[in-house]
């Protein structure tokens, strides 16, 4: 294996509350679910374990709620060996919630709260410079006020770490404010959001790619699912061809597809293969249920890599 990199997650952690059923109520109506399942989740705290799991050493920078799932939080980032050093607990707040409803074709929706997550702010990500300034790359979601994000992008810029921006969940973003970031990796739905243009084929992933690099992003990789993912520079457009597995559950894919692209990079990996590994990474998790749960470890990952040439 290459050298350990050290990811440092400034963002968002969850509680993931998904049902699983054929069909899903309407208005003033209720209904009997098939399955239920709790988990912790957060898009931040997804791409951290991600990251652990394909063998960084990760630290996470988060705010949680003085619920029962706050202290749950922390313990299970301690668990999977992630440093909680500066995941603070705010009094008289929330956690994060994301009730997932999930049907028969594994396609989700999500509803997110995020609770202690919107008081992550500048001055967290200050109080922890001694964490963040030895990773080599830094990774953003926008569960977190947008505020913090722009402020951990010029931390990494003034301090010359790698920088990943995921703009999930979509909304308007200032692009001179992220244009520092080395990365800016959104999705379809995050990509047409964030352009105001459509992202319904390949062209048009093309275009919308073409679009932020105008607007002064270094590099664009969109996600695109079972295509695979398009990655644009000053050289070009290329897009990366997926891996067919039988899908179970996608949610978590892209949180999987992030953590493990900012691993792969770390540990010096040419940019094509990290995003050839990210996206079976991201494929093999959904085969399996949950978020977290669903993403396999190294080893794992390492013999469905060869096995698959």
């Amino acid at each position: 294996m290459a050298r350990q990199s050290l990811i440092a997650v400034v963002g968002s952690a969850n509680v993931d509350l998904t049902t699983f059923n054929d069909v899903f109520p309407r208005p003033g109506e209720t209904i009997f679910g098939k399955k239920f399942d709790l988990g912790f989740g957060g898009k931040g705290a997804n791409q951290a374990v991600a990251a652990r799991l394909c063998g960084a050493n990760v630290g996470m920078v988060a705010k949680v709620g003085s619920d029962l799932f706050g202290p749950a939080t922390i313990k299970n980032f301690e668990s999977q060996g992630i440093d909680a050093t500066y995941v603070g607990i705010a009094e008289g707040v929330s956690s994060g919630v994301a009730p997932i409803f999930v049907e028969p074709n594994g396609q989700n929706r999500i509803i997110v709260v995020k609770g202690a997550n919107d008081l992550l702010s500048p001055e967290d990500v200050d109080a922890a410079a001694p964490l963040v300034r030895k990773a080599d790359t830094i990774v953003m979601q926008f569960e977190i006020p947008l505020r913090t994000v722009y402020h951990a992008v010029r931390f990494a810029k003034s301090n010359g770490i790698r920088c990943i921006v995921n703009p999930a969940p979509a909304q308007p973003v200032d692009f001179k404010e992220v244009g520092a970031a080395d990365y800016f990796i959104p999705n379809e739905t995050e990509a047409e959001v964030t352009t105001g243009m459509p992202v319904k084929s390949i062209d048009d992933a093309k275009r919308c790619a073409e679009f932020l690099l105008r607007q002064g992003m270094r590099r664009v990789v969109i996600t695109l699912g079972e295509r695979g993912s398009l990655v644009a520079g000053a050289e070009g457009i290329e897009l990366i061809p997926a891996y067919k597995v039988q899908a179970v559950d996608t949610t978590g894919a892209g949180d999987a597809f992030i953590g493990s692209f900012a691993v792969f990079l770390g540990e010096g990996l040419p940019e094509k293969e990290s995003l050839r590994r990210a996206n079976l990474y991201a494929a093999l998790s959904t085969t399996k249920v949950g978020t977290q749960k669903s993403f396999c470890g190294r080893a794992e990952f390492e013999k469905e890599w060869l096995s698959r040439g």
